[in-house]
């Protein structure tokens, strides 16, 4: 069953400022899935309001059949989880303290952990493996370590679809590599993974969808190596023909 429906769905600002026009996607449990595009193109804005953080301007989201609008913002935190570019308001938490947030949604505003949220979180640093800073501050960490904490703090959410927007901007190339070959782990556990980026020689390794998009053309999905080999990554990134991807 698909874990998330996007059903005629147009993007932007305002009705003649739209970004992207009427999209039908879906991705499904144990998908990870990469958006790419130009800068500017509307990934970010496509991330933000697949998560309810942007209004559509029509179309539907849905969500495990249920449109996204008829969650409360707790009940969608429970739902997706994500992961925005920028970093934590406060670098003096330390690492398991900002995981331990993830489990708000859960525990509600007197954020007390029982065993179960515990065990979650310990799962969460095992997974990205990140048990060997959990006592560190944030501060202290490299961009490597924190976006994998950030990563962490979203599976301590414990939902089945997780959205990152850029998550190997900024990182080195062994980060890059690190960061994807874990998320492409967790996705094979079962969950839904959405990733916009431009990776592409990256992103084509591990994921097993890609949904390309261009100014005023329509949105294009498939498997990411077929998507290079027919031209449609060079022609929607507006790449030279000689330049080859993989």
């Amino acid at each position: 069953m698909e874990q998330l429906q996007i059903k005629n769905l147009t993007v932007g600002f305002s009705p003649d400022k739209f970004l992207i026009k009427e999209i039908n996607l879906e991705l499904r449990s144990g998908d990870f899935v990469a958006l790419v595009g130009q800068n500017g193109v509307g990934k970010s804005t496509l991330i933000r309001t697949v998560c309810g953080l942007h209004a559509p301007l029509g179309g539907e989201i849905l969500l495990d059949e249920t449109s996204i609008s008829k969650y409360s913002a707790n009940e969608l935190a429970k739902k997706i989880a994500v992961v925005l570019t920028g970093k934590p308001e406060s670098l003096n938490l330390s690492v398991i303290e900002l995981i331990a947030l993830g489990r708000h949604p859960h525990t509600g505003w007197l954020g007390v952990l029982n065993n179960a949220d515990k065990k979650i979180i310990e799962r969460a640093l095992s997974q990205m493996e990140i048990n060997y800073i959990a006592t560190k501050k944030l501060f202290e960490l490299s961009d490597g370590q924190l976006q994998k904490v950030m990563i962490a703090r979203a599976l301590a959410q414990d939902t089945d679809l997780i959205i990152l927007d850029e998550p190997t901007s900024h990182l080195d190339l062994k980060n890059k590599i690190e960061v994807l070959e874990l998320l492409n782990k967790i996705s094979k556990s079962g969950k839904g993974i959405l990733i916009s980026t431009h990776e592409i020689q990256l992103a084509a390794q591990v994921c097993n969808q890609c949904w390309c998009v261009d100014f005023s053309k329509p949105l294009l999905k498939g498997p990411p190596l077929e998507m290079i080999d027919s031209g449609v990554i060079h022609e929607y990134l507006h790449l030279p023909d000689k330049l080859q991807i993989i």
